[in-house]
């Protein structure tokens, strides 16, 4: 068997000006005068966590604020959001996990989000998707330490019972590759459109579309090495 094991949100569908938004509403209903351009965004983007990019941000601002509030208020402003929009998968996403079911290899979704963000996002995509195509999703609830900490690789692998060297990981950030290579993963870097320009040396392949006939030669490389 193998496995390919998506990191993050943003792999399946590109939600990051959504999410941008979500964080743009949450500082109105704490009254804050924050509002976060596009440009702005990408540069905090380069570190995972809502709760500590507040918390950075409003150091910066020499604020003191209450981070893990204003997330939850962010995180209620995204799940909203979701359930109103129709979104499609991402290039190549619906056909990989297709093509992978049929030739009997393990799917999972190895993120570390809210179990809310989750539920939000299959009723988004339920016209194209659904959780139950996936062997396996993780939350914030099932992993110890957030990535970049390869935690949430770890536990999928044993759950999945897959070796790390017939499995693929595919993330569209910085950390999650920091994350997947820590767990000796082939990573797929697969940037979303904030996080294009971020620095993505440690990954093993740069893409901006996925193809399941890459992924199964890289999957036939890893496995004879």
């Amino acid at each position: 068997m193998a496995a390919i094991l998506f990191g993050s949100i943003g792999t399946i569908v590109e939600t990051s000006e959504l999410q941008r938004e979500a964080f743009n509403r949450a500082f109105e209903d704490h009254d804050l005068h924050w509002n976060w351009s596009r440009q702005q965004y990408r540069e905090l983007l380069t570190n995972s966590g809502g709760s500590e990019r507040i918390d950075a941000y409003a150091k910066s601002q020499n604020q003191k604020v209450d981070a893990r509030a204003i997330h939850l208020s962010k995180s209620e402003r995204f799940q909203q959001m979701l359930r109103n929009s129709s979104l499609t998968p991402r290039d190549g996403v619906a056909d990989v996990i297709r093509n992978a079911k049929t030739n009997g290899f393990k799917i999972a979704f190895v993120t570390t989000t809210l179990r809310a963000n989750l539920d939000a996002l299959f009723e988004s995509v339920r016209a194209h998707l659904l959780e139950s195509d996936f062997d396996l999703v993780t939350d914030a609830s099932k992993i110890r330490q957030p990535k970049p900490a390869g935690d949430a690789y770890e536990h999928a692998l044993q759950t999945l019972a897959e070796d790390r060297t017939t499995s693929i990981a595919i993330e569209d950030n910085v950390d999650g590759v920091t994350a997947a290579r820590s767990e000796g993963l082939h990573c797929f870097a697969f940037p979303g459109i904030n996080t294009a320009s971020h620095d993505y040396r440690h990954a093993n392949d740069v893409v901006t579309q996925l193809d399941f006939d890459k992924l199964l030669y890289q999957l036939c490389e890893t496995s004879v090495k």
